[in-house]
């Protein structure tokens, strides 16, 4: 008979799955910027951006508004490995005329009853954090700011509605702070679902949701920032406080409500609001009980049709007596007492009957409830990208705590509608108090963090004045290496290539080209066409360098090289023809002309032995003699830098500048001959290759070398060379970046104090890692993917640290190129003598290429260094094959004139 009489209070699972879609478009709705003021669920965010982790330590206080009692506390919190805390509380009532009464007077009466705790626990003369639980809705635009958007539960004080509680709290301390000399930092505004959170947070580092299910009911959840429309950023999380009490009062639950709900609703303190929490929370499901005992009693169906005043009584039956008439263990005899009491005297139908009733009224309330949190649950699993998730949800509330069967109910139904979360449910002690006090101190700790981090890459923060000494001392270092005298100890060795022209587009015929310059050594031929059909036909193919002959012989390499170019005219099928080459050798090189060069020193990781101080083409050329099956015409050895620009030159007469970004660092431009004092003939130009990453080696930019840049350095394979390069090429980025890590790690600022051995391990962080981990496009998620590939078990918070200091490494490296840069135009200008120069730079390598953000910085601090010069950049095509074949065409051409 009941159960036909509330057929609307039973709930199917296709019911409640519906209405868990209803509850996640609302949420989708309440995050959006547009859609947010029409939403019900307003989502609020918290400015609550991490969860406890651990190392919070430190005493704090917090005070509770929200329930039937004030509450204070005082929170003792141990960075004891153990998880610790001690939490003292003391209790004072909230009597109506608090609660009901005007603004001034309810936070003078929280002062008043804070400095009386104070008092108790002797804490007068300690200058405490205070967190503020407050559980009504605030819209905040901070961690310590929110404004009272409406009041909820039994509370309705004038005066306090579209006002910051923070200041008003802060008002009426700052009165007693003078004539009872206590001093209290008001740091947090929390919610009390928020606090239930961060307490079992504390705890369980899995926990993400917090449930309240007691007089109100609220939850709140770890939302990405990039899926918050309402506050600027879209890095890492912050924890957002749905308010779904509200949900429906848009009528998008009108189909699930009962006759029962609408009266009770007309009936209450603020009809037409907090639908859901009607429907669900204790401060109703008492009078919901009474609503419908009423009505099966007037129709006939209870106590023999007599009315008695307690039914007719509005808040006679409380939830309280729902929670005892429900007790299946103690039979009917808590129901039969209860309805005796209120002067009922039922049968022993009447109390089955009634026990039926409490039991489809609280199961409807668990069943709604369980619902809206599977939707906040499918939310954090597909937020995350996964197929099964596990998380805690922390919970708090007298009707989870205290009803015989709800905690039960609750749980099966979330499982059964959310089978991919494997969800553990956690009893928060004291949540609200000891929450706040948690917000408090992870709010400590990140100010903190922040302070050390800020710290550590402070040294890579350049500013424009310290960007502009670089580029002069780079213009005097270029000097130095042109002149006779100076060139000799000159860092920046201004190295002459015998490149005397760029491309004219007369160019023609078939070349061979070989590229040495990384891991990966490149055999390439190139058949130039000219007039108006001109083109540039490429076909290569890549041999890998092993370590071992890397670091091994000179002879054992450039045997190598030779078995390479061999396979090569085999697989191409020209082993007879004797063709020009030009080698393309990416390390630094004395010329004495086109076809000679000396190697003045290895980098990027080669070491091979008897090679420095001899002549590379005649190495090569022995090594073709020793194998003794083709030969072949070298007519120019080429800096990879100079391919650069001569590849670009070929689309674009007016490139006379090459940059290399990528493993190395290095610039090459067409110098006057009346300048380089180092070669006979003051006529025409001559292509220098600055070699410009010896930079800094005398010494005179350590003002701006970190510690992590010695670190890196003295690591390196040739400490005390190529500083500037260290500084800003891709072969070195990752290696200061962690460094870094390394040491906010040891700080305890990075994946919990633990450096995991594949952060040990040197060259592990690869420069591609900074490209892919500052990529805009990528969400946090993905970065902790990366990491994880690195063996780093990372959090949130941690990946945006990481980013943040891959941020500061590549700014830097950009900056620094880019003063150099500013340095070469200018001297371009100075040459030509004019006002303004219009010039254009030919850029190669993977750090200009790949990286998100290396380029814009780079023309940017071009454009503040060098304001009278419009540089052009333009994407070089294959500078170290298609640029070997076009130098060694040119010097071609430029011979056959001479000849002539």
């Amino acid at each position: 008979q009941v159960d036909r009489y509330l057929y609307h209070m039973r709930l199917s699972d296709d019911v409640l799955l519906d209405v868990m879609a209803r509850f996640q478009a609302e949420m989708v709705k309440g995050l959006g910027r547009d859609t947010n003021p029409t939403a019900t669920v307003k989502m609020l965010p918290s400015f609550v951006r991490s969860l406890p982790d651990g190392s919070e330590k430190g005493e704090f206080l917090a005070v509770d508004l929200g329930g039937s009692q004030f509450r204070a506390h005082q929170v003792k919190v141990c960075d004891d490995g153990k998880h610790s805390s001690q939490l003292e509380s003391k209790f004072y009532p909230t009597p109506k005329e608090v609660t009901q009464g005007n603004g001034a007077e309810l936070f003078d009466y929280i002062a008043d009853c804070l400095l009386d705790f104070m008092e108790t626990k002797n804490l007068k003369q300690k200058k405490l954090p205070l967190g503020f639980t407050f559980s009504f809705p605030c819209k905040q635009t901070k961690l310590e700011e929110g404004v009272l958007l409406s009041w909820t539960k039994h509370f309705k004080v004038r005066g306090v509605q579209d006002t910051d509680v923070v200041s008003s709290l802060r008002k009426a301390l700052q009165k007693h702070k003078a004539s009872f000399d206590v001093d209290v930092d008001v740091l947090a505004l929390v919610n009390d679902t928020v606090g239930t959170m961060m307490t079992c947070g504390y705890d369980d580092q899995r926990c993400e949701v917090g449930l309240i299910i007691g007089t109100g009911t609220n939850a709140c959840y770890m939302e990405e920032m990039r899926h918050i429309d309402l506050v600027e950023g879209d890095e890492g999380r912050m924890c957002i406080n749905t308010e779904w009490g509200a949900f429906g009062d848009d009528g998008a639950l009108d189909d699930l409500r009962t006759e029962f709900d609408r009266e009770l609703d007309l009936g209450s303190l603020n009809p037409g609001k907090q639908l859901f929490e009607k429907m669900i929370s204790s401060l109703y499901l008492g009078e919901l009980v009474r609503l419908i005992l009423l009505k099966m009693t007037k129709e006939g169906l209870l106590f023999n049709g007599k009315v008695s005043t307690a039914l007719l009584t509005k808040g006679k039956i409380e939830m309280k007596h729902v929670s005892a008439m429900e007790k299946y263990k103690e039979g009917l005899s808590n129901t039969k007492e209860i309805l005796t009491e209120l002067n009922l005297f039922p049968s022993e139908d009447d109390c089955i009957a009634v026990q039926h009733v409490c039991t489809i009224v609280s199961f409807r309330s668990a069943n709604l409830c369980a619902a809206a949190l599977a939707a906040i649950l499918t939310r954090l699993r597909e937020n995350k990208k996964l197929l099964r998730m596990r998380t805690t949800v922390g919970i708090d509330g007298g009707l989870y705590k205290t009803h015989p069967q709800y905690a039960k109910r609750l749980h099966k139904v979330v499982r059964r509608l959310v089978p991919n979360c494997d969800v553990r449910f956690l009893l928060s002690v004291s949540g609200s108090g000891k929450g706040a006090a948690m917000v408090t101190a992870v709010a400590y700790r990140l100010a903190a963090q922040r302070k050390k981090i800020d710290a550590a890459l402070a040294p890579f923060l350049l500013s424009m004045e310290t960007l502009r000494e670089v580029k002069n001392k780079m213009r005097t270092e270029l000097e130095y290496g042109l002149k006779r005298d100076t060139q000799g100890s000159a860092t920046v060795k201004m190295l002459p290539t015998y490149v005397c022209g760029t491309p004219d587009g007369t160019e023609k015929g078939k070349f061979l080209a070989l590229d040495l310059g990384g891991t990966n050594f490149r055999v390439l031929l190139v058949k130039i066409r000219s007039g108006r059909k001109r083109s540039v036909q490429m076909y290569n193919k890549i041999f890998a360098i092993p370590l071992e002959i890397m670091q091994g012989t000179g002879e054992e390499l450039f045997d190598h090289i030779v078995q390479c170019i061999a396979e090569f005219l085999e697989y191409m099928g020209i082993k007879g023809a004797r063709l020009p080459l030009g080698f393309t050798f990416s390390f630094p090189c004395r010329q004495a002309s086109i076809d000679k060069g000396t190697l003045v020193g290895w980098t990027k990781g080669f070491k091979a032995t008897d090679c420095e101080g001899e002549d590379v083409v005649d190495m090569l050329r022995e090594a073709i003699r020793r194998r003794n099956e083709f030969d072949l015409d070298i007519v120019a050895v080429v800096n990879d830098t100079v391919g650069t620009m001569m590849t670009c030159g070929y689309e674009d007469p007016n490139c006379e500048i090459g940059l290399i970004a990528g493993t190395g660092s290095n610039v090459c431009y067409m110098e006057d001959m009346k300048n380089i004092e180092i070669v006979e003939g003051n006529e025409g130009k001559m292509c220098i290759n600055t070699e410009w990453g010896g930079f800094g080696d005398n010494g005179c930019i350590d003002n701006i070398r970190t510690k992590y840049d010695k670190e890196v350095d003295e690591g390196s394979l040739n400490p005390g060379k190529q500083r500037y390069e260290k500084m800003t090429s891709g072969m070195y980025l990752g290696e200061i970046v962690r460094q870094i890590l390394i040491d906010l790690t040891k700080q305890g600022l990075l994946f919990r104090g633990q450096i995991s051995e594949s952060l040990r391990k040197r060259g592990i962080f690869e420069t591609k890692f900074l490209s892919q981990i500052e990529s805009d496009r990528l969400a946090l998620l993905q970065v902790r993917r990366i990491l994880q590939q690195l063996g780093l078990d990372s959090t949130c918070d941690d990946s945006i640290i990481v980013k943040e200091v891959c941020g500061a490494v590549s700014k830097r490296a950009a900056q620094l190129c880019g003063a150099g840069l500013a340095a070469i135009v200018e001297k371009k200008r100075e040459n030509r003598g004019v006002e303004h120069l219009q010039i254009t730079v030919g850029v190669d390598g993977t750090l200009y290429k790949l990286h998100p953000h290396f380029s814009r910085v780079l023309r940017e601090t071009v454009k503040e260094l060098a304001p009278q010069c419009d540089v052009t950049f333009m994407l070089s095509e294959d500078g170290s094959g298609k640029g070997a074949a076009l130098i060694t065409a040119v010097a071609k051409r430029l011979h056959n004139v001479g000849q002539k």
